[in-house]
């Protein structure tokens, strides 16, 4: 059953968080529709440090590509077809899929993939949240307007 929230609120009291809305829209349409494969884990490894892993059993790193646009990160897997010169064998029973696949990851503002690596089976894409410069806490000095000395303030 599928249940639709009006976010037409939230756009009239927001300023620039309409990509975020949108994200909640498109993921309570998408809830329970889209394909389960392949199964993946989201952790959080540090204070600012993400990883996803993705049970790609099967698939060479050849197979697979990653891409990062913009706070998107799309992860895809296909396995070349065989040619028409090469003997298949008979398979009885597939218990493993080889199927292509697509899985796409909404990303925050300013999170980066740091790097990826295949392992048993498991393909792990690091990933960091790193604040620029202008977002992150700074000291504000506070000049007296009688001595025009400047009082520095600290953090506690």
């Amino acid at each position: 059953m599928r249940t639709t929230f009006d976010l037409t609120p939230l756009y009239r009291s927001t300023v620039g968080f309409d990509r975020l809305v949108s994200i909640i829209d498109q993921m309570a349409g998408y809830e329970g529709q889209g394909s389960s494969y392949p199964p993946y884990n989201i952790e959080r490894t540090g204070e600012n440090a993400y990883r996803i892993t993705l049970a790609v059993a099967g698939f060479a790193d050849s197979e697979l590509s990653i891409e990062s646009k913009e706070n998107t990160l799309t992860i895809r897997g296909e396995k070349p077809q065989p040619k028409d010169d090469e003997k298949k064998a008979e398979v009885l029973y597939q218990g493993i899929a080889a199927r292509a696949f697509e899985r796409v990851f909404q990303l925050a503002d300013f999170v980066e993939v740091r790097g990826a690596a295949l392992e048993n089976g498991l393909l792990h894409v690091d990933l960091a949240r790193e604040l620029p410069e202008k977002m992150k806490p700074r000291q504000i000095k506070i000049a007296t307007s009688d001595t025009g000395k400047v009082l520095e303030s600290k953090a506690a």
